[in-house]
């Protein structure tokens, strides 16, 4: 249900709607501020706005403890003096080349991937796998630089980077653009779309992204673009370190912490993200939560 409170401070009128849902056995409300002052016919035009906003079942995935607890994150996040960045991206990068590539199956530890990043260091394990990690940082540098918009363009430069000297020769021609060949996950319940639609699906979800950006909670927000993204696989090659980085990207932009997904909850990790596909995202929601409360050495 929802309703329009009115708080009076001295010579204002400040107006707020509320949508009540119950959770858990539990009623919880969702509040968003309208305006001051307000003539009727622009309230009732707020009130539909928000409406619209409120009672999205998307908004709904987090109560107000966890909406607290993350914009508590966001000012702490925020609040990191600049003099630490340097140390900060290198470990962070570090960090997160090293899960990212881990999850995917690259063999380097950590401190043969930082090695590699930033002193140079060329460890006894596949040229592979180095260009790998090299890529890794590449294009994570590449989103951190990037003020434009999400887009086509975009999404495929990124997959362009990561893939850079590792596709198979069959598979060369296909850097940086959508596959034009089937693909099926290992031991996913998902089959991605066939190459065909794959550009009708991937338009689809930019709209959907670039109409709810300033609506729908920055983590949900994420969430729902890389389970749509990772179902969706556009690519031969790259759609999960892709998919890793433009989660990353959408947080960053919205002034939240990046995060990396450990390898050691890779399993988690998937299971929480096919529940999502199949239309729970909850427990996705509530993973990478988890992941943003621990997120200290994050840039």
């Amino acid at each position: 249900m929802a309703y329009t409170e009115i708080r009076k401070e001295k010579d204002r009128i400040k107006y707020y709607r509320v949508h009540t849902f119950r959770s858990k056995d539990k009623v919880s409300h969702l509040r968003k501020f309208l305006g001051s002052n307000l003539k009727r016919k622009e309230l009732e035009m707020k009130e539909h706005e928000a409406d619209a906003v409120l009672i999205d079942p998307l908004n709904n995935l987090l109560n107000k403890q966890e909406r607290d607890s993350l914009d508590e994150i966001k000012q702490e996040h925020q609040s990191k003096h600049i003099s630490t960045f340097e140390n900060r991206y290198e470990a962070f990068i570090s960090e997160f080349t090293y899960d990212s590539t881990g999850i995917e199956g690259n063999t380097l530890t950590l401190r043969e991937t930082a090695g590699v990043l930033f002193e140079g260091a060329t460890p006894a394990k596949s040229l592979r796998e180095i260009y790998e990690v090299l890529n890794h940082k590449r294009a994570f540098d590449y989103i951190l630089g990037y003020k434009g918009k999400i887009n086509k363009k975009f999404i495929c430069e990124i997959q362009k980077i990561v893939t850079e000297n590792t596709l198979k020769p069959e598979l060369l021609e296909q850097a940086g653009t959508f596959r034009i060949v089937p693909v099926f996950i290992r031991g996913a319940d998902v089959t991605p779309p066939p190459p065909e639609i794959i550009g009708y699906e991937m338009k689809r979800l930019i709209i959907w992204y670039s109409k709810n950006k300033k609506t729908i909670h920055p983590l949900i927000l994420a969430t729902y673009f890389h389970s749509a993204l990772e179902a969706i696989h556009p690519f031969v090659d790259g759609n999960g370190r892709t998919g890793r980085l433009l989660l990353n990207f959408i947080l960053h932009n919205h002034g939240y912490p990046m995060v990396s997904v450990p390898r050691s909850q890779r399993l988690k990790y998937f299971d929480t993200l096919a529940k999502a596909q199949k239309g729970n995202l909850r427990p996705f929601v509530v993973f990478l939560l988890g992941l943003l409360k621990k997120a200290e050495k994050s840039i």
